[in-house]
């Protein structure tokens, strides 16, 4: 049974570890394997790689990393970047990885979504859906190539055709709010939780715990992902990866199962 799920997400550039805002200016800092140590002790309930390094560049996935990753990791483990094949997808899946994101090729190849489910189940599939506000309309559209391509969907219209194609899960990832520590966008995300039959999990802006609280309480999701808060440490946004402890993880996956829907 799906359950509600604390999620940090790494991204990789290269094979380094880097954090961006925005999805603009990497910054280096450190190495993943590290980090995957550290959240190894800390107990994480998942952990989702991004390579963002792949797709502009045209680049597959690192398999010797990525293999790497895998032996290191002792939770379930997604990966997202550069999968433009089925066999792609079956070739990360043999490694380790319970799933698989997949962003451009829903735009570009959406048969991709199906084949590869086909073969690995609907429930190792992923659609990331990476959204921002268009600078003429001023609406939320979906981009990909890391943001720098505008496919003229809405959220709701790239959602509903990745839960067609047979996607078991969206990643709905805020652009406008990635490493902001502004808060999860709650009108973006409610323009799809209102409407999708697929669990839902989002990304982009969460700055503490307080903001994974809201997001459970309002709308019961499945999945509250965070980069910058399980990375960085105090003003200076020190590197010290960190997680909630299991006491207080209990107490925040509380407020899912007595939510209040806000309307």
């Amino acid at each position: 049974m799906l359950r509600p799920r604390i999620i940090p997400f790494l991204t990789i550039s290269k094979g380094l570890l880097v954090k961006t805002t925005k999805f603009r200016h990497p910054k280096y800092i450190g190495d993943p394997l590290n980090v995957i140590r550290i959240f190894n002790e800390k107990q994480v309930d998942e952990l989702i790689i991004a390579d963002i390094s792949a797709t502009p560049n045209r680049l597959g996935p690192d398999y010797t990393l990525l293999s790497a990753i895998a032996s290191e990791c002792r939770m379930p483990l997604a990966y997202c970047g550069g999968i433009t094949t089925p066999d792609e997808v079956e070739k990360v899946i043999q490694l380790g990885f319970e799933k698989i994101g997949i962003s451009t090729a829903l735009h570009s190849n959406p048969s991709l979504i199906e084949q590869s489910a086909s073969r690995v189940g609907s429930q190792s599939i992923v659609s990331v859906i990476d959204v921002k506000k268009a600078a003429l309309s001023g609406r939320h559209q979906v981009f990909t190539h890391s943001a720098t391509k505008n496919t003229g969907l809405t959220p709701l219209q790239a959602a509903s055709l990745a839960q067609e194609c047979g996607a078991g899960e969206i990643l709905l990832s805020s652009i406008d709010r990635d490493g902001t520590l502004a808060g999860y966008d709650h009108n973006l995300i409610s323009s799809l939780a209102d409407n999708l039959r697929l669990p839902l999990s989002v990304l982009g802006g969460c700055g503490s715990l307080q903001d994974i609280i809201d997001i459970f309480s309002r709308f019961g999701l499945i999945g509250c992902v965070a980069s910058s808060l399980f990375i960085f440490k105090g003003k200076h946004k020190a590197v010290l990866p960190q997680y909630p402890a299991e006491d207080v993880k209990i107490k925040l996956l509380a407020t899912y199962a007595s939510r209040t829907i806000i309307v």
